[in-house]
Protein backbone atom coordinates (compact mmCIF):
# COMPACT_ATOMS: atom_id res chain seq x y z
CA UNK A 1 0.00 0.00 0.00
CA UNK A 2 3.11 2.38 0.46
CA UNK A 3 3.64 2.49 -3.34
CA UNK A 4 0.18 5.08 -3.33
CA UNK A 5 1.93 7.48 -1.03
CA UNK A 6 5.00 8.43 -3.88
CA UNK A 7 2.55 7.81 -6.73
CA UNK A 8 -0.22 10.47 -5.60
CA UNK A 9 2.52 12.85 -3.66
CA UNK A 10 4.50 13.41 -6.60
CA UNK A 11 1.37 14.16 -8.76
CA UNK A 12 0.56 16.64 -6.51
CA UNK A 13 4.41 18.20 -6.11
CA UNK A 14 4.28 18.62 -9.55
CA UNK A 15 0.56 20.38 -9.58
CA UNK A 16 0.84 22.59 -6.64
CA UNK A 17 4.03 23.95 -8.43
CA UNK A 18 2.10 24.41 -11.36
CA UNK A 19 -0.59 26.54 -9.01
CA UNK A 20 2.46 28.22 -7.38
CA UNK A 21 3.23 29.88 -10.08
CA UNK A 22 -0.45 30.27 -11.13
CA UNK A 23 -1.81 32.29 -8.72
CA UNK A 24 1.05 35.17 -8.82
CA UNK A 25 0.73 35.49 -12.62
CA UNK A 26 -3.32 35.94 -11.28
CA UNK A 27 -1.97 38.48 -8.80
CA UNK A 28 -0.73 40.47 -11.91
CA UNK A 29 -3.49 40.07 -13.88
CA UNK A 30 -5.71 41.88 -11.16
CA UNK A 31 -3.29 44.50 -10.80
CA UNK A 32 -2.63 45.45 -14.26
CA UNK A 33 -6.90 45.76 -14.85
CA UNK A 34 -6.99 48.12 -12.27
CA UNK A 35 -4.08 50.30 -13.76
CA UNK A 36 -1.49 49.65 -10.24
CA UNK A 37 1.12 46.58 -12.02
CA UNK A 38 0.99 47.46 -16.24
CA UNK A 39 4.49 46.87 -17.74
CA UNK A 40 4.64 43.76 -18.53
CA UNK A 41 2.86 41.25 -21.24
CA UNK A 42 -0.57 41.00 -19.90
CA UNK A 43 -1.09 38.15 -22.40
CA UNK A 44 1.60 35.81 -21.74
CA UNK A 45 0.59 36.24 -17.90
CA UNK A 46 -2.66 35.62 -18.89
CA UNK A 47 -2.12 32.32 -21.04
CA UNK A 48 0.22 31.41 -17.68
CA UNK A 49 -2.18 31.71 -15.02
CA UNK A 50 -4.67 30.15 -16.84
CA UNK A 51 -2.82 26.89 -18.31
CA UNK A 52 -0.88 26.41 -15.29
CA UNK A 53 -4.21 26.61 -12.73
CA UNK A 54 -7.30 25.47 -15.09
CA UNK A 55 -5.06 23.02 -16.87
CA UNK A 56 -1.90 21.47 -15.32
CA UNK A 57 -2.46 21.86 -11.68
CA UNK A 58 -6.12 20.28 -11.88
CA UNK A 59 -5.15 17.63 -13.86
CA UNK A 60 -2.40 16.49 -11.69
CA UNK A 61 -3.91 16.73 -8.63
CA UNK A 62 -7.01 14.99 -9.79
CA UNK A 63 -5.13 12.01 -11.04
CA UNK A 64 -3.14 11.67 -7.96
CA UNK A 65 -5.71 11.95 -5.55
CA UNK A 66 -8.18 9.77 -8.36
CA UNK A 67 -5.71 7.12 -7.55
CA UNK A 68 -5.98 6.93 -3.93
CA UNK A 69 -9.66 7.10 -4.16
CA UNK A 70 -9.98 3.86 -5.97
CA UNK A 71 -7.33 2.34 -3.58
CA UNK A 72 -9.97 3.40 -0.99
CA UNK A 73 -12.77 2.61 -2.13
CA UNK A 74 -11.91 -1.16 -4.27
CA UNK A 75 -10.23 -2.13 -1.29
CA UNK A 76 -7.22 -3.52 -3.70
CA UNK A 77 -3.72 -2.00 -4.82
CA UNK A 78 -3.71 -0.50 -8.76
CA UNK A 79 -3.24 -2.58 -11.37
CA UNK A 80 -0.05 -1.42 -12.28
CA UNK A 81 1.70 0.93 -10.53
CA UNK A 82 4.68 1.01 -13.91
CA UNK A 83 1.61 2.06 -16.36
CA UNK A 84 0.46 4.52 -13.69
CA UNK A 85 4.50 6.33 -13.32
CA UNK A 86 4.91 6.10 -17.11
CA UNK A 87 1.48 8.17 -17.36
CA UNK A 88 2.76 10.60 -14.85
CA UNK A 89 5.93 10.71 -16.87
CA UNK A 90 3.85 11.68 -19.96
CA UNK A 91 1.90 14.40 -18.16
CA UNK A 92 5.14 16.17 -16.69
CA UNK A 93 6.74 15.85 -20.43
CA UNK A 94 3.86 17.28 -21.69
CA UNK A 95 3.55 20.03 -19.07
CA UNK A 96 7.22 21.21 -19.86
CA UNK A 97 6.27 21.28 -23.95
CA UNK A 98 3.32 23.97 -23.69
CA UNK A 99 4.91 25.81 -20.82
CA UNK A 100 8.25 26.20 -22.72
CA UNK A 101 6.86 28.07 -25.51
CA UNK A 102 4.86 30.30 -23.04
CA UNK A 103 7.39 31.28 -20.82
CA UNK A 104 9.62 32.62 -23.73
CA UNK A 105 6.69 34.79 -25.38
CA UNK A 106 6.06 32.22 -28.11
CA UNK A 107 2.55 30.48 -27.13
CA UNK A 108 0.48 33.70 -25.83
CA UNK A 109 -3.43 32.67 -27.28
CA UNK A 110 -4.60 32.33 -23.91
CA UNK A 111 -5.98 28.37 -22.24
CA UNK A 112 -8.50 28.62 -25.31
CA UNK A 113 -6.13 28.95 -27.69
CA UNK A 114 -8.20 29.71 -30.50
CA UNK A 115 -7.45 30.32 -33.77
CA UNK A 116 -6.20 32.38 -35.83
CA UNK A 117 -4.18 33.03 -33.01
CA UNK A 118 -1.12 30.42 -33.29
CA UNK A 119 1.53 29.31 -30.73
CA UNK A 120 4.43 27.06 -31.45
CA UNK A 121 3.94 23.87 -32.09
CA UNK A 122 5.75 22.60 -28.82
CA UNK A 123 2.82 24.04 -27.08
CA UNK A 124 -0.03 21.77 -28.72
CA UNK A 125 2.11 18.87 -28.68
CA UNK A 126 2.78 19.22 -24.65
CA UNK A 127 -1.10 19.88 -24.61
CA UNK A 128 -1.44 16.48 -26.59
CA UNK A 129 0.77 14.80 -24.28
CA UNK A 130 -1.42 15.82 -21.21
CA UNK A 131 -4.23 14.60 -22.40
CA UNK A 132 -2.52 11.06 -23.08
CA UNK A 133 -1.22 11.06 -19.90
CA UNK A 134 -4.38 12.00 -18.40
CA UNK A 135 -5.79 8.70 -20.37
CA UNK A 136 -3.10 6.36 -18.85
CA UNK A 137 -4.77 7.47 -15.41
CA UNK A 138 -7.97 6.44 -16.41
CA UNK A 139 -6.87 3.34 -17.41
CA UNK A 140 -4.79 2.63 -14.37
CA UNK A 141 -8.48 2.89 -12.98
CA UNK A 142 -10.23 0.91 -15.39
CA UNK A 143 -7.89 -2.23 -15.18
CA UNK A 144 -7.98 -1.99 -11.08
CA UNK A 145 -11.91 -1.89 -11.52
CA UNK A 146 -12.30 -4.69 -13.69
CA UNK A 147 -9.82 -7.08 -11.93
CA UNK A 148 -11.81 -5.83 -8.43
CA UNK A 149 -14.87 -6.49 -10.34
CA UNK A 150 -13.69 -10.39 -11.49
CA UNK A 151 -12.94 -10.87 -7.55
CA UNK A 152 -16.53 -9.17 -6.62
CA UNK A 153 -18.45 -10.10 -9.37
CA UNK A 154 -21.98 -9.37 -7.26
CA UNK A 155 -20.58 -6.42 -5.32
CA UNK A 156 -22.39 -2.77 -5.09
CA UNK A 157 -20.27 -0.17 -6.93
CA UNK A 158 -19.06 1.85 -4.15
CA UNK A 159 -20.21 5.15 -4.39
CA UNK A 160 -16.43 6.86 -3.60
CA UNK A 161 -15.48 4.83 -6.94
CA UNK A 162 -18.58 5.81 -8.77
CA UNK A 163 -17.52 8.94 -8.34
CA UNK A 164 -13.87 8.21 -9.70
CA UNK A 165 -15.01 6.38 -12.82
CA UNK A 166 -17.59 9.15 -13.39
CA UNK A 167 -15.06 11.90 -13.60
CA UNK A 168 -12.66 9.96 -15.74
CA UNK A 169 -15.91 9.01 -18.32
CA UNK A 170 -17.04 12.84 -18.69
CA UNK A 171 -13.25 13.71 -19.44
CA UNK A 172 -12.56 10.65 -21.67
CA UNK A 173 -15.08 11.64 -23.72
CA UNK A 174 -14.41 15.28 -23.58
CA UNK A 175 -11.09 15.56 -24.82
CA UNK A 176 -12.08 13.44 -28.02
CA UNK A 177 -13.17 16.81 -29.02
CA UNK A 178 -9.78 18.71 -28.18
CA UNK A 179 -7.87 15.80 -29.32
CA UNK A 180 -9.60 16.10 -32.72
CA UNK A 181 -9.09 19.96 -32.23
CA UNK A 182 -5.53 19.71 -31.52
CA UNK A 183 -4.13 16.89 -33.55
CA UNK A 184 -6.43 17.54 -37.23
CA UNK A 185 -6.43 21.53 -37.18
CA UNK A 186 -3.58 23.16 -35.16
CA UNK A 187 -0.27 20.93 -35.20
CA UNK A 188 -0.18 20.59 -39.04
CA UNK A 189 -1.33 24.19 -38.81
CA UNK A 190 1.34 25.36 -36.63
CA UNK A 191 3.79 22.96 -38.92
CA UNK A 192 3.11 25.01 -41.51
CA UNK A 193 2.07 21.63 -43.42
CA UNK A 194 -1.35 23.65 -44.41
CA UNK A 195 -1.10 27.84 -44.70
CA UNK A 196 -4.60 28.08 -42.89
CA UNK A 197 -7.61 26.68 -40.61
CA UNK A 198 -11.07 27.18 -39.47
CA UNK A 199 -11.75 29.15 -36.56
CA UNK A 200 -14.90 28.18 -35.86
CA UNK A 201 -14.50 24.30 -36.62
CA UNK A 202 -11.69 24.82 -33.67
CA UNK A 203 -13.67 26.59 -31.87
CA UNK A 204 -16.60 24.17 -31.75
CA UNK A 205 -14.40 21.36 -30.89
CA UNK A 206 -12.62 23.09 -28.11
CA UNK A 207 -16.26 24.12 -26.33
CA UNK A 208 -17.06 20.35 -27.26
CA UNK A 209 -14.46 19.90 -24.56
CA UNK A 210 -14.42 23.31 -22.70
CA UNK A 211 -17.47 22.84 -20.70
CA UNK A 212 -17.53 19.35 -19.43
CA UNK A 213 -14.09 20.07 -18.85
CA UNK A 214 -16.00 22.00 -15.95
CA UNK A 215 -17.18 18.66 -14.64
CA UNK A 216 -13.94 17.06 -14.82
CA UNK A 217 -12.56 19.63 -12.15
CA UNK A 218 -15.50 19.84 -9.93
CA UNK A 219 -16.65 16.04 -10.02
CA UNK A 220 -13.45 15.03 -7.78
CA UNK A 221 -14.78 18.14 -5.13
CA UNK A 222 -18.28 16.45 -5.64
CA UNK A 223 -16.70 13.17 -4.67
CA UNK A 224 -15.12 14.86 -1.19
CA UNK A 225 -17.92 16.38 -0.13
CA UNK A 226 -20.46 13.10 -0.41
CA UNK A 227 -18.10 10.80 0.23
CA UNK A 228 -16.08 12.90 2.87
CA UNK A 229 -16.99 15.63 4.22
CA UNK A 230 -20.22 14.09 6.35
CA UNK A 231 -18.09 11.81 8.90
CA UNK A 232 -15.45 15.42 9.00
CA UNK A 233 -18.84 17.28 10.05
CA UNK A 234 -19.78 14.29 12.56
CA UNK A 235 -22.73 13.06 10.77
CA UNK A 236 -23.68 10.82 7.76
CA UNK A 237 -24.48 11.11 3.93
CA UNK A 238 -28.17 11.80 3.33
CA UNK A 239 -28.88 9.20 0.22
CA UNK A 240 -26.39 7.11 -1.30
CA UNK A 241 -28.93 6.16 -3.77
CA UNK A 242 -29.15 10.63 -4.58
CA UNK A 243 -26.09 10.80 -4.80
CA UNK A 244 -25.23 7.15 -7.13
CA UNK A 245 -27.96 9.71 -9.67
CA UNK A 246 -26.58 13.10 -9.64
CA UNK A 247 -23.52 11.49 -10.52
CA UNK A 248 -25.25 9.44 -13.30
CA UNK A 249 -26.88 12.37 -14.74
CA UNK A 250 -23.40 14.14 -15.03
CA UNK A 251 -22.54 11.63 -17.94
CA UNK A 252 -25.52 12.18 -19.69
CA UNK A 253 -25.62 16.56 -19.51
CA UNK A 254 -21.76 17.47 -18.97
CA UNK A 255 -21.55 17.12 -22.67
CA UNK A 256 -23.84 18.30 -25.43
CA UNK A 257 -24.00 21.83 -24.00
CA UNK A 258 -20.96 23.31 -25.58
CA UNK A 259 -22.80 25.59 -27.71
CA UNK A 260 -23.98 27.70 -25.05
CA UNK A 261 -20.09 29.11 -25.11
CA UNK A 262 -20.99 29.93 -28.32
CA UNK A 263 -23.98 32.38 -28.75
CA UNK A 264 -22.30 35.24 -30.07
CA UNK A 265 -20.66 33.20 -32.88
CA UNK A 266 -22.11 33.46 -36.63
CA UNK A 267 -22.16 30.25 -38.50
CA UNK A 268 -24.42 28.45 -35.94
CA UNK A 269 -28.09 28.11 -36.32
CA UNK A 270 -30.38 29.73 -33.29
CA UNK A 271 -32.60 26.72 -32.85
CA UNK A 272 -28.99 24.47 -32.03
CA UNK A 273 -27.74 26.65 -30.18
CA UNK A 274 -31.23 26.54 -28.03
CA UNK A 275 -31.09 23.21 -27.62
CA UNK A 276 -27.40 23.53 -26.42
CA UNK A 277 -29.21 25.97 -23.53
CA UNK A 278 -31.70 23.63 -22.83
CA UNK A 279 -29.04 20.75 -21.93
CA UNK A 280 -27.65 23.28 -19.86
CA UNK A 281 -30.57 24.15 -17.99
CA UNK A 282 -30.92 19.87 -17.58
CA UNK A 283 -27.02 19.51 -16.33
CA UNK A 284 -27.76 21.87 -13.63
CA UNK A 285 -30.41 19.19 -12.12
CA UNK A 286 -27.47 16.84 -10.59
CA UNK A 287 -26.46 19.52 -9.08
CA UNK A 288 -29.42 20.33 -7.47
CA UNK A 289 -29.94 17.01 -6.10
CA UNK A 290 -26.64 17.85 -4.28
CA UNK A 291 -27.42 21.18 -2.38
CA UNK A 292 -30.60 19.21 -1.58
CA UNK A 293 -28.82 15.82 -0.56
CA UNK A 294 -25.04 17.57 1.13
CA UNK A 295 -27.74 20.28 3.22
CA UNK A 296 -29.11 17.58 4.60
CA UNK A 297 -26.31 15.58 5.75
CA UNK A 298 -24.83 18.95 7.38
CA UNK A 299 -28.15 19.06 9.20
CA UNK A 300 -28.17 15.42 10.03
CA UNK A 301 -24.60 16.36 11.50
CA UNK A 302 -25.34 19.00 12.92
CA UNK A 303 -27.87 17.54 15.09
CA UNK A 304 -26.57 14.83 15.90
CA UNK A 305 -23.85 16.96 17.57
CA UNK A 306 -26.54 18.67 20.00
CA UNK A 307 -28.13 21.00 17.48
CA UNK A 308 -31.61 21.79 17.33
CA UNK A 309 -34.47 23.50 15.43
CA UNK A 310 -34.65 24.69 11.83
CA UNK A 311 -31.24 26.41 12.20
CA UNK A 312 -29.77 26.16 15.49
CA UNK A 313 -28.11 23.02 14.23
CA UNK A 314 -25.41 25.34 11.92
CA UNK A 315 -24.01 26.37 14.93
CA UNK A 316 -22.67 22.75 15.87
CA UNK A 317 -20.96 21.77 12.74
CA UNK A 318 -17.24 21.73 12.82
CA UNK A 319 -16.14 25.17 12.24
CA UNK A 320 -12.87 25.16 13.48
CA UNK A 321 -11.44 21.88 11.58
CA UNK A 322 -9.42 23.26 9.16
CA UNK A 323 -10.63 20.78 6.42
CA UNK A 324 -14.32 21.16 7.16
CA UNK A 325 -13.66 25.02 6.57
CA UNK A 326 -11.93 24.29 2.89
CA UNK A 327 -15.09 22.71 2.01
CA UNK A 328 -17.87 24.57 3.70
CA UNK A 329 -16.20 27.80 2.24
CA UNK A 330 -16.09 26.19 -1.06
CA UNK A 331 -19.67 25.03 -1.22
CA UNK A 332 -20.91 28.18 -0.17
CA UNK A 333 -18.92 30.29 -2.95
CA UNK A 334 -19.92 27.86 -5.17
CA UNK A 335 -23.74 28.65 -4.42
CA UNK A 336 -23.12 32.42 -5.91
CA UNK A 337 -21.28 29.87 -8.83
CA UNK A 338 -24.26 28.01 -9.62
CA UNK A 339 -26.27 31.12 -9.87
CA UNK A 340 -24.06 33.09 -11.75
CA UNK A 341 -23.70 30.04 -14.30
CA UNK A 342 -27.80 29.85 -15.46
CA UNK A 343 -27.14 33.32 -16.45
CA UNK A 344 -24.04 32.55 -18.74
CA UNK A 345 -26.59 29.50 -19.70
CA UNK A 346 -29.94 31.66 -20.40
CA UNK A 347 -29.97 32.53 -24.27
CA UNK A 348 -30.85 36.31 -23.66
CA UNK A 349 -29.01 37.32 -20.75
CA UNK A 350 -25.98 35.79 -22.03
CA UNK A 351 -25.71 38.88 -24.80
CA UNK A 352 -25.37 41.09 -21.48
CA UNK A 353 -22.51 39.48 -19.91
CA UNK A 354 -21.01 37.59 -22.72
CA UNK A 355 -17.10 38.48 -22.83
CA UNK A 356 -17.77 40.61 -19.76
CA UNK A 357 -15.69 39.96 -16.31
CA UNK A 358 -18.72 39.14 -15.27
CA UNK A 359 -17.50 35.61 -17.12
CA UNK A 360 -14.46 35.28 -14.94
CA UNK A 361 -16.20 35.94 -11.94
CA UNK A 362 -18.27 33.36 -12.40
CA UNK A 363 -15.74 30.69 -13.28
CA UNK A 364 -13.47 31.92 -10.18
CA UNK A 365 -16.35 31.03 -7.95
CA UNK A 366 -16.51 27.77 -9.81
CA UNK A 367 -12.98 25.91 -10.43
CA UNK A 368 -11.50 29.14 -8.49
CA UNK A 369 -13.41 28.12 -5.71
CA UNK A 370 -15.51 25.03 -5.48
CA UNK A 371 -12.77 23.01 -6.89
CA UNK A 372 -9.46 24.54 -6.06
CA UNK A 373 -10.48 25.51 -2.03
CA UNK A 374 -11.74 21.51 -2.26
CA UNK A 375 -8.70 20.98 -3.00
CA UNK A 376 -6.82 22.60 -0.35
CA UNK A 377 -8.91 21.05 1.79
CA UNK A 378 -8.12 17.92 0.98
CA UNK A 379 -4.57 18.42 1.15
CA UNK A 380 -4.88 19.26 4.60
CA UNK A 381 -6.51 15.72 5.44
CA UNK A 382 -4.74 13.58 3.04
CA UNK A 383 -0.97 15.29 3.37
CA UNK A 384 -0.55 14.13 6.86
CA UNK A 385 -1.50 10.58 6.14
CA UNK A 386 0.68 10.61 3.30
CA UNK A 387 3.94 12.18 4.76
CA UNK A 388 3.76 10.86 8.68
CA UNK A 389 3.57 14.09 10.02
CA UNK A 390 0.76 16.12 11.80
CA UNK A 391 -0.37 19.26 9.98
CA UNK A 392 1.16 21.89 10.30
CA UNK A 393 -0.46 25.81 11.45
CA UNK A 394 -3.41 24.41 11.92
CA UNK A 395 -4.72 28.13 12.52
CA UNK A 396 -3.11 29.41 9.55
CA UNK A 397 -5.06 26.49 7.88
CA UNK A 398 -8.67 28.09 9.03
CA UNK A 399 -7.38 31.51 8.51
CA UNK A 400 -6.50 30.05 4.61
CA UNK A 401 -9.79 29.25 4.39
CA UNK A 402 -11.73 31.91 5.52
CA UNK A 403 -9.52 34.57 3.71
CA UNK A 404 -9.78 32.65 0.71
CA UNK A 405 -13.66 32.83 1.22
CA UNK A 406 -13.52 36.48 2.07
CA UNK A 407 -11.20 37.15 -0.96
CA UNK A 408 -13.24 35.40 -3.51
CA UNK A 409 -16.39 37.06 -2.88
CA UNK A 410 -14.63 40.62 -2.98
CA UNK A 411 -13.16 40.10 -6.39
CA UNK A 412 -16.05 38.11 -8.04
CA UNK A 413 -18.52 40.31 -7.19
CA UNK A 414 -16.38 43.62 -8.22
CA UNK A 415 -15.81 41.97 -11.66
CA UNK A 416 -19.51 40.14 -12.31
CA UNK A 417 -20.58 43.83 -11.23
CA UNK A 418 -17.95 45.62 -14.11
CA UNK A 419 -19.38 43.06 -16.36
CA UNK A 420 -22.70 44.32 -16.19
CA UNK A 421 -21.61 47.49 -17.21
CA UNK A 422 -19.99 46.22 -20.25
CA UNK A 423 -15.83 45.75 -18.71
CA UNK A 424 -14.72 43.58 -21.43
CA UNK A 425 -12.83 40.26 -20.43
CA UNK A 426 -9.23 39.50 -21.28
CA UNK A 427 -8.21 43.06 -22.52
CA UNK A 428 -5.37 44.93 -20.68
CA UNK A 429 -7.45 47.71 -19.06
CA UNK A 430 -5.09 49.13 -17.55
CA UNK A 431 -3.25 50.26 -20.64
CA UNK A 432 -6.64 50.37 -22.90
CA UNK A 433 -8.22 53.76 -23.62
CA UNK A 434 -11.66 52.58 -22.94
CA UNK A 435 -13.52 55.24 -20.99
CA UNK A 436 -15.77 53.74 -18.29
CA UNK A 437 -18.04 55.68 -15.87
CA UNK A 438 -16.06 56.01 -12.20
CA UNK A 439 -17.92 53.44 -10.43
CA UNK A 440 -16.00 51.21 -13.00
CA UNK A 441 -12.54 51.87 -11.60
CA UNK A 442 -13.79 51.87 -7.95
CA UNK A 443 -15.11 48.38 -9.05
CA UNK A 444 -11.30 47.57 -10.55
CA UNK A 445 -9.67 48.81 -7.61
CA UNK A 446 -12.06 46.91 -5.53
CA UNK A 447 -11.21 43.48 -7.72
CA UNK A 448 -7.25 44.17 -7.26
CA UNK A 449 -8.34 44.02 -3.42
CA UNK A 450 -10.17 40.70 -3.80
CA UNK A 451 -7.23 39.76 -5.95
CA UNK A 452 -4.46 40.76 -3.25
CA UNK A 453 -6.46 38.72 -0.49
CA UNK A 454 -6.45 35.40 -2.67
CA UNK A 455 -2.72 35.59 -3.27
CA UNK A 456 -2.29 36.32 0.45
CA UNK A 457 -4.67 33.43 1.40
CA UNK A 458 -3.02 30.92 -1.43
CA UNK A 459 1.13 31.89 0.46
CA UNK A 460 -0.67 30.82 4.12
CA UNK A 461 -1.53 27.40 2.23
CA UNK A 462 1.42 26.94 0.88
CA UNK A 463 3.20 27.54 4.32
CA UNK A 464 1.25 24.65 5.63
CA UNK A 465 2.00 22.64 2.79
CA UNK A 466 5.73 22.80 2.65
CA UNK A 467 5.55 23.15 7.13
CA UNK A 468 3.96 20.06 7.34
CA UNK A 469 6.35 18.45 4.98
CA UNK A 470 9.51 19.71 6.28
CA UNK A 471 8.79 21.06 10.02
CA UNK A 472 5.80 19.42 10.66
CA UNK A 473 6.03 17.13 14.16
CA UNK A 474 6.09 13.47 12.97
CA UNK A 475 2.66 11.05 13.68
CA UNK A 476 3.09 7.75 14.98
CA UNK A 477 0.32 6.85 12.47
CA UNK A 478 0.67 6.94 8.82
CA UNK A 479 -2.13 5.74 6.24
CA UNK A 480 -2.87 5.67 2.75
CA UNK A 481 -6.94 5.39 2.34
CA UNK A 482 -9.17 7.94 3.39
CA UNK A 483 -12.21 8.26 5.74
CA UNK A 484 -15.14 7.15 3.88
CA UNK A 485 -18.76 8.38 5.57
CA UNK A 486 -21.58 6.00 5.99
CA UNK A 487 -24.73 6.57 4.45
CA UNK A 488 -28.39 7.16 5.82
CA UNK A 489 -30.09 5.99 3.12
CA UNK A 490 -27.32 3.02 2.16
CA UNK A 491 -26.45 1.68 -1.13
CA UNK A 492 -28.53 -1.16 -0.62
CA UNK A 493 -31.74 1.11 -1.26
CA UNK A 494 -30.29 2.03 -4.88
CA UNK A 495 -31.37 0.49 -8.30
CA UNK A 496 -28.92 -1.36 -9.93
CA UNK A 497 -29.53 0.70 -13.37
CA UNK A 498 -27.27 3.05 -11.22
CA UNK A 499 -24.52 0.81 -11.50
CA UNK A 500 -24.28 -0.36 -15.06
CA UNK A 501 -22.12 2.20 -17.22
CA UNK A 502 -23.04 0.33 -20.42
CA UNK A 503 -26.74 2.07 -20.05
CA UNK A 504 -25.79 5.57 -19.16
CA UNK A 505 -22.83 5.63 -21.45
CA UNK A 506 -24.89 4.93 -24.33
CA UNK A 507 -27.36 7.21 -23.70
CA UNK A 508 -24.76 10.02 -23.49
CA UNK A 509 -23.43 8.91 -26.91
CA UNK A 510 -27.04 9.12 -28.72
CA UNK A 511 -27.55 12.43 -26.61
CA UNK A 512 -24.25 14.17 -27.93
CA UNK A 513 -25.21 12.83 -31.74
CA UNK A 514 -28.64 14.51 -31.39
CA UNK A 515 -27.05 17.86 -30.04
CA UNK A 516 -23.54 18.23 -31.91
CA UNK A 517 -24.23 16.24 -35.96
CA UNK A 518 -26.43 19.19 -36.86
CA UNK A 519 -24.32 22.02 -35.68
CA UNK A 520 -20.92 20.07 -36.79
CA UNK A 521 -22.41 20.08 -40.13
CA UNK A 522 -23.42 23.47 -40.23
CA UNK A 523 -20.09 24.64 -39.30
CA UNK A 524 -18.63 22.18 -42.15
CA UNK A 525 -21.10 24.01 -44.67
CA UNK A 526 -20.80 27.60 -44.00
CA UNK A 527 -17.15 28.12 -42.60
CA UNK A 528 -14.45 27.51 -44.64
CA UNK A 529 -10.88 26.45 -43.81
CA UNK A 530 -9.34 29.69 -44.85
CA UNK A 531 -7.95 31.85 -42.03
CA UNK A 532 -4.28 32.42 -42.50
CA UNK A 533 -2.33 32.88 -38.97
CA UNK A 534 -2.73 36.04 -36.78
CA UNK A 535 0.05 38.14 -37.48
CA UNK A 536 0.58 41.77 -34.75
CA UNK A 537 2.14 42.96 -37.99
CA UNK A 538 -1.04 42.31 -40.70
CA UNK A 539 -4.15 42.25 -38.39
CA UNK A 540 -6.16 41.97 -41.08
CA UNK A 541 -4.99 39.86 -43.51
CA UNK A 542 -5.59 41.13 -47.55
CA UNK A 543 -7.62 39.27 -49.93
CA UNK A 544 -5.44 37.04 -51.89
Amino acid sequence: MGKIRSLTLWHWYVGFAALFVGLFFGLRQSLARAGIWAKYDYYQGLTLHGVLNALVFTTFFIAGFLYLTTETSLKRPLRSYALAWFGFVVLLAGTVLAAVPILTGRASVLYTFYPPLMAHPSFYIGLTLVVIGSWIAALVVLRTYLAWRRENPEARVPLMFIATATTYIVWFIATIGVAAEVLFLLIPWSLGWVKETNPLLARTLFWYFGHPLVYFWLLPAYLAWYTIMPRIAGGKLYSDPMARLAFMLFILFSIPVGTHHQFADPGIGSNWKALHAFFTFLVAFPSLLTAFNLAASLEYAGKSRGGSGLFGWWAKLPYGEPVFAAFISAMILFIFGGISGIVNASYNLNMVVHNTSFIFGHFHLTVGSAVTLTFMGLTYLILPKLSGRELFGRRLALVQSYTWLIGMLIFSFANMAAGRMGVPRRTDLGLSTYSFPPVVEHLEKVSALGGVILYASSLLFFVVFLGTLFVGRSSKEMSFTLPVTEAYQTEAEAPRFLDNWKVWIGIAVVLIIIAYTPVLKQVLEISPFGSPAYSPSLPVPLPR
